[in-house]
């Protein structure tokens, strides 16, 4: 059955978590349907490349693929290749590549930071090991590495540079800022790393491999990138969320964890008695669940934290690296992919207000 524009428009906005502004009027609600095709399109085509006759592999690499996922990436692929000739062979299959590599880092991430679940299943090691989640993690990146090879120097370039910085990202994240760093800037850059480079590859090679202008390239590379950061600062903010149904975790699971997130650091950054208290006892919190104490002892601090100024303040931050990111769009043509861009930004920075 042929979806209605205004079903369209929906579903594909609820697929991102978003509300139906991002695709209003008759122009947008065309544009989600041509999205739609392209990502059933790019569904078909990753699962083809996650096949293998080996029984082992093909289980272990469709699994987290098979456990659900957003595919921002792709869907950010297909829409600024309408900026040039629309999805394209080599559209699609960067729009692919962009995916497994995304799918690729998951396994690594999920290893290194012990996680015991990733999309609402058990992480791929918690099911396997560790070992098998980290050579399924370098299978998928030899195959995003296979797809973007068909297309010549320029896509090799790319994923390479993308890859080297989502490396450097995560170590980074793993060592630590040193004694001469700025822990906020030095957490930023992570940000920009790990999550934003990923985002401002999808966003510029759409417009490229669709043959767009090169003078569209950086523009689309700094919009995806500060995308990319104000997303994760919004994380930091609905980590503290009370309602549960808004983040699908327990209220403070990254700061219970010791992951050190932005209101924390703000709070870190104060030199006011009440704050330097509340760090202390979130410190000693999160020490004694490393210890084994239940995660509850926690419940306090972070309900502080959560109607902190710092927390406001991460949630103003994440607006600001919003509006710099639709900032960058200036260089685009007026139209429905600029004006959806626009609202994808905003409306993925609003989520933690």
């Amino acid at each position: 059955m042929t979806s209605s524009p205004a079903s369209t428009g929906s579903q594909l906005a609820s697929r991102f978590g978003l509300s139906d502004r991002v695709f209003v009027g008759p122009a947008a609600r065309r544009l989600a349907r041509t999205l739609e095709d392209g990502l059933e399109q790019v569904e078909s085509t990753i699962a083809a490349e996650l096949g293998s006759a080996d029984p082992l592999v093909d289980a272990a690499a469709r699994y987290l693929y098979e456990a659900g996922g957003k595919r921002v990436r792709p869907m950010l692929v297909m829409l600024t290749a309408q900026l040039g000739d629309g999805i394209t062979p080599p559209v699609r299959d960067v729009a692919v590549a962009l995916e497994l590599m995304h799918l690729g880092s998951l396994y690594h991430d999920d290893v290194m930071d012990s996680a015991d679940k990733r999309r609402g299943v058990p992480s791929a090691h918690r099911v396997w090991d560790n070992s098998t989640a980290i050579l399924i993690g370098d299978l998928l990146l030899s195959r995003a590495s296979r797809v973007m090879g068909r297309h010549g120097a320029d896509a090799v370039d790319m994923q390479t540079a993308t890859f080297e910085r989502l490396v450097m990202g995560q170590l980074h994240e793993t060592v630590g800022a040193g004694p001469d760093d700025d822990p906020i800037e030095f957490y930023l850059q992570v940000l920009a790393d790990k999550t934003g480079s990923l985002i401002a590859a999808a966003a510029q090679s759409g417009a490229y491999f669709a043959g767009a202008g090169d003078d569209l390239r950086e523009p689309l590379r700094i919009y995806g990138e500060k995308v990319g950061v104000a997303f994760q600062l919004a994380d930091d903010v609905l980590d503290l969320s009370a309602n549960p149904e808004d983040t699908g975790k327990v209220p403070g699971t990254d700061l219970r964890a010791g992951v050190v997130t932005m209101p924390y650091l703000l709070l870190q950054a104060s030199d006011a008695a009440d704050d330097l208290d509340l760090l202390a006892r979130i410190d000693q919190g999160v020490a004694r669940i490393a210890a084994g104490e239940g995660p509850s002892i926690l419940d306090g601090p972070i309900a502080e934290l959560r109607d902190h100024p710092v927390t406001a303040r991460t949630h103003a931050l994440a607006l600001r690296w919003t509006n710099e990111a639709v900032d960058a769009l200036a260089a685009l043509p007026n139209g429905t992919v600029r004006d959806a861009l626009t609202r994808f930004a905003r409306q993925l920075a609003d989520r933690s207000s």
